[in-house]
């Protein structure tokens, strides 16, 4: 392994640990997203990896090499902040060329590694301007290519993408991707949003208070989280309380539904569906309801969000979401139908809550 993250942790004198017993490991020119709620310990990690944060427990490893006592500047990372960090008073071109001048780079050699950076984040022609002149988008790029100009070991990119407005997110953040995989570089991006971390990431570890929710990949995360906070936080779901009635069966208020897993019955159970998972049909058209579970309920509210038409449906003792393309949802639904709400054994997470009672 490239980076090896061992027992990690911190904590800032009396207060409660901001990272606790934090392992993690990629492999050369993998790319990982620290993905979590605000306040989570990611920026600590990162920082602890940096050398920015001295680590309280644990061992931070490198190719082999053992840094966690090293200061920062013997690392050998590149940091992008969320901030971007840039120097007002200096140009696009200093801006980028200061870590190689710390470094005693000669001055022939950092002009040819200052003009290829710039020209990786296509940013040629602002080589003399200031940080004000420039947009937030150019501003990032600048941002990243001083930290790929050194020629780093290791990538480390803290929430980059949180300055920029929704379209420029998306496009930046496959720029990133792109480069990433070109200069084959290991990377840790740090970021609080389940999409951009399932977009770009190899692998993903979940933070919440501190710790090592779940590490996977994208699909594992998504499709078979541990627990209900990873499933709750990577992307909309539903939740439901109910019992184990059966192998694999829940009740949940006067219906029976079918699961993927095996629970004991008479144990309450934790039940989550995603609302684009689930179908919705008409009451008078049971012969479109096919699937695993079939559900009557009331149409409560119907809310239109361009690509996407969501549904909020009371039935199973509460309001089910459910969510279709606007391209493909059936028409003729109003507030007040009566609808079926249909969906697989297999979209169907479950999570023991206690004891049998």
């Amino acid at each position: 392994m490239h980076l090896k993250v061992e027992s990690l942790g911190k904590r800032y004198g009396i207060f409660p640990p901001s990272v606790t017993d934090l392992s993690f490991s990629l492999k050369h020119g993998e790319l990982l997203g620290l993905l979590g709620p605000s306040g989570c310990g990611k920026t600590t990690t990162l920082r602890m990896i940096s050398g920015l944060v001295s680590a309280t427990s644990g061992k931070i490893t490198v190719g082999g090499q053992d840094v966690t006592q090293l200061p920062t500047f013997r690392r050998n990372m590149g940091v992008m902040f969320q901030s971007y960090a840039l120097f007002p008073h200096m140009t696009v071109a200093e801006n980028v060329a200061f870590g190689l001048e710390m470094r005693k780079v000669p001055k022939d050699e950092i002009a040819r590694r200052v003009a290829s950076a710039l020209a990786l984040v296509h940013l040629e022609k602002v080589g003399e301007r200031k940080p004000r002149q420039l947009s937030g988008g150019q501003q990032q790029r600048v941002a990243l290519a001083r930290a790929l100009v050194i020629e780093p070991d290791i990538l480390l990119l803290d929430e980059p993408l949180s300055n920029l407005d929704a379209k420029l997110r998306d496009n930046m953040r496959n720029e990133i991707r792109d480069i990433q995989q070109r200069l084959s570089i290991t990377t840790v991006f740090v970021t609080h949003d389940q999409t951009e971390a399932m977009a770009i990431c190899d692998r993903i570890v979940v933070m919440n208070g501190g710790k090592l929710e779940q590490m996977g990949t994208p699909r594992e995360i998504y499709e078979t989280p541990a627990t209900p906070m990873v499933a709750d936080f990577v992307g909309r779901i539903n939740r439901l309380s109910g019992r184990w009635a059966g192998k694999d069966m829940v009740s949940l208020g006067e219906s029976h539904i079918r699961v993927r897993n095996q629970g004991v019955e008479g144990n309450s159970v934790l039940v989550m569906v995603r609302p684009h998972r689930i179908r919705l049909v008409k009451h008078d058209q049971p012969e479109g309801a096919t699937a695993d579970n079939v559900v009557p309920g009331v149409l409560r509210q119907i809310t239109y969000i361009g690509d996407t038409l969501q549904y909020a449906v009371e039935a199973l003792g509460g309001i089910v979401l459910v969510d279709e393309a606007t391209r493909f949802a059936a028409s003729g639904h109003h507030p007040g139908d009566r609808v079926l709400l249909c969906w697989a054994a297999g979209d169907t997470l479950t999570f023991d809550m206690v004891t049998p009672q």
